[in-house]
């Protein structure tokens, strides 16, 4: 199948939290972005440090093993015409180049990866992909997740904290999978 722009991918990631994520989670994504097609190339415009746009290939090869799933809008030719997609890359360019959340805040100052993507479908078309969870509603419970929750937070956890996870917005009933590798 075709990719689209605004097609969302999801991968493990091989990062340092990505283990905390998948555990806390209960997930095996714990990264993801927006894939976008420039010229005749697709990127994947993803929150790291800082936010930025990644050629596709090098993407995947970054994630565990090289797999990967793609999902789509269910009804994405509703949105994602030249319009719709010109207007998500004009919403998500006020976050090209922040800093990457390590602390997972519900703020435009800093974002993560699935806040990125979820704030840019929510602004543009007003659609949630994925429900929102508190901190709090994560096991926290495991050794490696108490480790980095120490390590972000020290002994002030922000259990009331909104986010939005990759593993939230993979299990959304809005999206349909395209492709899986």
């Amino acid at each position: 199948m075709e990719l689209q722009n605004g097609d969302l991918i999801f991968h493990t990631s091989r990062s340092s939290q990505s283990q905390a994520i998948q555990i806390a989670t209960n997930s095996k994504y714990s990264h993801m972005g927006i894939i976008y097609k420039e010229g005749k190339d697709y990127y994947v415009y993803e929150a790291v440090q800082p936010v930025k746009t990644t050629n596709l290939n090098d993407w995947i090869e970054r994630g565990e093993n090289g797999k990967y799933v793609i999902k789509r809008l269910k009804n994405s030719k509703k949105y994602l015409s030249d319009e719709g997609i010109q207007k998500m890359k004009i919403i998500g360019q006020k976050y090209l180049g922040k800093d990457y959340d390590l602390r997972f805040e519900w703020s435009d100052n800093k974002i993560y990866c699935s806040e990125l993507a979820w704030k840019i479908y929510k602004e543009a078309f007003n659609i949630e992909i994925g429900e929102l969870e508190k901190i709090g509603d994560f096991d926290l419970s495991n050794k490696t997740v108490q480790k980095k929750v120490k390590e972000r937070y020290g002994s002030e956890i922000p259990k009331n904290e909104y986010v939005i996870t990759p593993d939230r917005m993979f299990k959304s009933e809005k999206l349909i999978t395209v492709k899986e590798k």
